[in-house]
């Protein structure tokens, strides 16, 4: 039996806690930790949890309580320091998203891993969907060939409240808009469905509708791969509709999430010809039609890929290197857009970019933050997949 405590319980912990009590022959909530007790005390009701509420991580740590497992859903700018005292006190840990507001901070976080001998799980749980686990199977297949061109449409929408509330659109607490905290899901599957960085980012930011944000509401950004294939990335608060997709042109077909496979078949002169390559589809289409569904989706399927890994002594399908590496992402991107030139990764450690600080140091400020709420609603977060 896995014994997990639980930092941060706030809107997203809702899935995390359905998640842990699909299991309940696996895995136990021993502890909640809030800042803010209350709202603990409000989920631990709600939940029926039997267990104890603290105020602050390190007391719970030091309670002499067993976790075996601490998940991390509070924000961002404390996700390193949380997830570091819980591995120093030999804990596993499965941290929210994103993985920590800084390069620098990652690689502590992968250092205290090693250190104590633990296993630093990253949300990011998209991969647990069909449709993106489906689609990476495909491309995986190669029956399209390779990878030639990627689209990812992280397309959201977000009234103008949303950054009310007193961490969010600060570059200092939530440390960036929607190219950190949403766009991030997406630039995790197109490092996965890569298999890898691109070696060169060209971004553009922007706030057309939040002007009680410091942050971007909108980003654009073209990526460069080794080999030639391009990647393009929206990363919007301002989309109505909310229509998120990734696209890929591989060689020999169009695949894509929600799924719409085309593949066309040239003339003589080099047009597409008015028939389809209807072979190429039939096989595309009953691959797809093959693989089996996920028994759990969303972060309860990545809940049980990392109880799994706990119970066999294994790794996550999604690690702490995994986190560090979107964050690099993201981070070339905020460093494209604030001096507006082309940026090369890796990000190397004498970058004022990897430093804990630097892409709040060098942050194009688009507004002043002017309303700073202490709670909004706590309804359950709505968890779009595609």
């Amino acid at each position: 039996m896995i014994k997990v405590a639980i930092v941060g319980t706030g809107g997203i912990s809702h899935a995390h806690i359905k998640g842990l009590l699909t299991f309940p022959e696996r895995c136990e909530i021993v502890a909640l930790c809030d800042i803010k007790p209350e709202k603990a005390e409000k989920i631990k009701k709600q939940y029926g949890l039997d267990c104890p509420v603290f105020d602050d991580h390190e007391k719970m740590l030091a309670s002499g309580i067993h976790i075996d497992l601490v998940h991390v859903a509070t924000p961002p700018f404390s996700h390193a320091e949380i997830s570091i005292n819980a591995m120093n006190a030999g804990c596993n840990v499965l941290c929210e998203k994103p993985m920590a507001s800084s390069l620098e901070q990652c690689d502590a976080m992968l250092e205290a891993e090693k250190r104590n001998g633990v296993v630093l799980g990253q949300i990011a749980q998209n991969r647990f969907t069909n449709p993106y686990w489906k689609l990476k199977k495909v491309i995986d297949s190669n029956k399209a060939g390779k990878i030639c061109s990627v689209q990812i449409n992280s397309n959201w929408w977000r009234g103008h409240s949303y950054y009310d509330l007193w961490w969010r659109g600060t570059w200092e607490k939530e440390c960036g808009g929607p190219t950190l905290n949403h766009a991030v899901h997406h630039i995790d599957l197109l490092n996965w469905l890569e298999g890898g960085l691109p070696n060169q980012v060209t971004s553009i930011l922007s706030n057309v509708m939040h002007d009680n944000s410091e942050v971007e509401d909108i980003s654009k950004s073209i990526m460069a791969y080794d080999g030639g294939s391009l990647a393009d990335v929206t990363a919007s608060v301002v989309h109505h509709g909310e229509e998120q997709s990734i696209i890929v042109q591989c060689a020999d077909a169009k695949l894509s999430a929600p799924w719409d496979p085309k593949a066309e078949v040239s003339m003589d002169n080099g047009f597409p010809m008015e028939e389809k390559n209807e072979k190429l589809l039939a096989e595309l289409n009953q691959y797809m039609d093959s693989i089996p569904d996920l028994k759990y989706e969303g972060h309860t399927g990545e809940i049980d890929d990392v109880l799994t890994a706990l119970e066999n002594g294994k790794r996550p399908l999604i690690t702490g290197v995994d986190g560090k590496r979107t964050l690099e992402l993201i981070t070339a991107i905020y460093k494209s857009g604030f001096t507006g030139m082309r940026v090369s990764l890796p990000i190397q450690k004498i970058d004022e970019y990897y430093r804990t600080g630097g892409i709040e140091k060098h942050a194009i400020h688009f507004y002043e933050k002017t309303v700073s709420a202490e709670e909004l609603s706590e309804e359950d977060i709505k968890i779009n997949s595609i």
